[in-house]
């Protein structure tokens, strides 16, 4: 009895520290992995839809293009001309002979053999056996990129045998007009915000911590406020329903952030690089430009993936500033109207969205690597 309660009373071993890194490394690669799944597989549907025809997304998923068990029809019998459908019908020995009544064929009958049948034709007595069989799905099509990218007209069959006319999007022009409004909307408040940064971090003038305190603090007014006032002075100014009001309007909310973000970054460059540029005589502009932006690339990469993105798929600025004149009209909005147009045609619809990442995806997969690489690895010795 005491051996028990000694037994029983043992303290645990404690879990080692390897065996704790262990558990947490996996724990972050189960959370990692399940974050990469919900984002890629999404992606993944998306892009293959947008090669399927109208037909395909409207009568199965996208996940119909990997191996999988389908129903087909493995071939049609046909019932004596004379078969009364109003009395049980007797199926033919290849069917197992069963006698079934004309409405449960209609429902699908299932065979002893795990076959179904069905009425193909009712009224010509042909009977349709189907069973399951692995498929795959490999319709694919370029024809809904080219009618979200095309202008001009196009014609298409429909399920019922129809010819159909309809209207492409033109999204390159719709492309080219986003990428007016993205990239200086995009590089304008970046350079005012480095040269602030500068300012901020390593010139001294009064009532610089005023001033920085200032800009913090416009951090926390709402975009919405702010668009109304802004309008009016755009109004007055003739600029409503140009590129240049949008500019201003991206370059204005852009320009706190970026300021924070940049001068905290700024501030902390080794002071002995600088220290030596005033040595040698360097002026502010020549330090600014030989040593502040090329060794502050990853900060300024950083925010630029953010701001290109954020501009990239606003509606509202875009909206306000320049309205829905197609000549003008920026990627979002054409989005929006084909949604409210084409609101049953998926197939159009994925392609233009398609579309819409493939620009924000390359900028970031080129600016990333900044994120990365150590521009001030042996810049100071010692």
């Amino acid at each position: 009895m005491a051996a028990s309660t000694t037994r029983s009373s043992t303290p645990r071993r404690p879990i080692s520290q390897k065996r704790r890194q262990l558990i947490n490394k996996i724990s972050v690669n189960i959370a990692l992995a399940l974050i990469c799944a919900i984002w890629t597989i999404p992606t993944i549907g998306l892009f293959i839809s947008s090669f399927r025809d109208r037909d395909a997304i409207r009568t199965s998923g996208w996940w119909t293009v990997l191996p999988h068990q389908e129903q087909v029809t493995l071939e049609t019998v046909a019932l004596p001309r004379d078969t009364d459908l109003r009395q049980p019908i007797t199926l033919p020995a290849e069917l197992g002979g069963g006698t079934y009544t004309s409405d449960q064929i209609s429902a699908g009958v299932t065979l002893p053999d795990g076959r179904q049948i069905a009425w193909e034709n009712r009224r010509g007595r042909l009977i349709a056996v189907q069973g399951q069989t692995w498929a795959i799905n490999s319709d694919f099509t370029l024809e809904n990129y080219r009618t979200v990218t095309g202008g001009r007209e196009y014609t298409y069959t429909d399920s019922a045998g129809n010819q159909v006319v309809e209207s492409g999007e033109d999204l390159w022009g719709v492309l080219i007009n986003n990428i007016a409004v993205v990239v200086p909307s995009t590089i304008i408040p970046i350079l005012i915000a480095a040269f602030a940064a500068y300012g901020f971090a390593w010139m001294r003038f009064p009532g610089r911590f005023l001033l920085f305190t200032i800009v913090v603090a416009l951090l926390v007014v709402p975009l919405q406020v702010a668009l109304i006032p802004l309008l009016r002075d755009f109004v007055r100014l003739d600029l409503n329903g140009t590129y240049m009001a949008v500019w201003l309007a991206h370059t204005g909310f852009g320009l706190p952030l970026a300021t924070y973000l940049l001068y905290n970054y700024v501030s902390q460059l080794p002071r002995d690089i600088l220290e030596s540029a005033f040595i040698d005589g360097a002026s502010h502009f020549t330090i600014f430009t030989r040593l502040i932006l090329p060794l502050s690339m990853p900060a300024l990469a950083s925010f630029a993936i953010f701001q290109f993105l954020w501009v990239w798929n606003d509606y509202l600025v875009a909206l306000i500033f320049i309205g829905a004149q197609p000549n003008v009209q920026v990627l979002t909005m054409r989005l929006a109207e084909m949604v409210g147009s084409r609101g049953q045609d998926w197939h159009v619809l994925t392609a233009g969205a398609f579309i819409s990442m493939l620009i924000p995806l390359i900028v970031f997969f080129s600016l990333q690597r900044f994120f990365v690489r150590g521009l001030l690895a042996g810049s100071v010795k010692g």
